[in-house]
């Protein structure tokens, strides 16, 4: 496990994992396989890879900030709940199991591509909101939030969904709303780990050096394309968590 032979190979398997994750979320169904296969127990795992996503997360946050993609007067209040409540999410995920959710959310992930099959036209535009933008971050900060720091695949996809369908938000807003909120889970169920001392460092900043260039890479690319693009890559990580879950990880 403390072989630097591994860390080529995790800086590797973080850039990927930051590229796609930027645009479509999903980036744990590379990041935790690895990990595990590095022989790290599963919450390790999860310590580790809230590490190295929090690189990614505000790697991509900022390229989205930069674009003016990100309205810090809309997502702050949420941020703070996201954070805290991913913090009981990663206390936790170190006293229970997570199979309940395991087996439950490959049913929403398919669920949620469903929608955007069926609905091709969701997230080209802006559309007037159906919950107030305070409701909406005190509900989903708080449930996604906990998820989040609790077992963690698709996060990103339930962040986009909700803002697309609730919020009103294209795809690419919807997007940069998410990295926003994945930023903020992510460190705060980071802070919990580390207490825990449920955090490999070494693995955890070399693939944080992979996810932050990836992030950079895959949010250029976004901003640059816009939903058309976003869509079938949003889709087929929906469909490939959905897979991994059912197949176990």
């Amino acid at each position: 496990m403390d072989s630097l032979w591994w860390y080529p190979g995790l800086f590797g398997a973080a850039l990927v994992a930051g590229f796609v994750d930027s645009i479509a979320g999903g980036g744990g169904l590379i990041t935790i396989p690895v990990l595990l296969s590095a022989g790290l127990p599963p919450a390790e795992a999860l310590g580790t890879n809230k590490l190295q996503a929090s690189f990614g997360s505000g790697s991509a946050m900022a390229h989205f900030a930069g674009a003016g993609l990100v309205d810090w007067r809309q997502v702050r209040e949420g941020m703070l709940l996201t954070a805290a409540a991913a913090m009981l999410g990663a206390l936790t995920v170190q006293l229970a199991s997570p199979a309940l959710l395991r087996r439950l959310i490959p049913a929403l992930l398919i669920g949620i591509a469903l929608y955007f099959l069926l609905c091709p036209r969701t997230g080209e535009r802006s559309r007037p909101n159906r919950l107030h933008p305070r409701l909406f971050a005190a509900l989903f900060g708080v449930v996604i939030g906990f998820y989040d720091g609790f077992l963690g695949p698709g996060t990103g996809s339930f962040w986009a969904i909700a803002c697309v369908s609730l919020l009103g938000l294209d795809l690419l807003r919807a997007t940069a709303y998410t990295k926003a909120m994945n930023f903020a889970s992510n460190v705060g169920a980071l802070a919990l780990f580390i207490m825990g001392g449920q955090v490999w460092w070494g693995a955890g900043l070399v693939m944080g050096a992979g996810q932050w260039t990836g992030a950079r890479l895959g949010s250029r690319l976004a901003i640059a394309r816009g939903a058309r693009f976003i869509r079938p890559v949003f889709l087929a990580v929906c469909m490939a968590l959905a897979l991994k879950l059912l197949l176990g990880w």
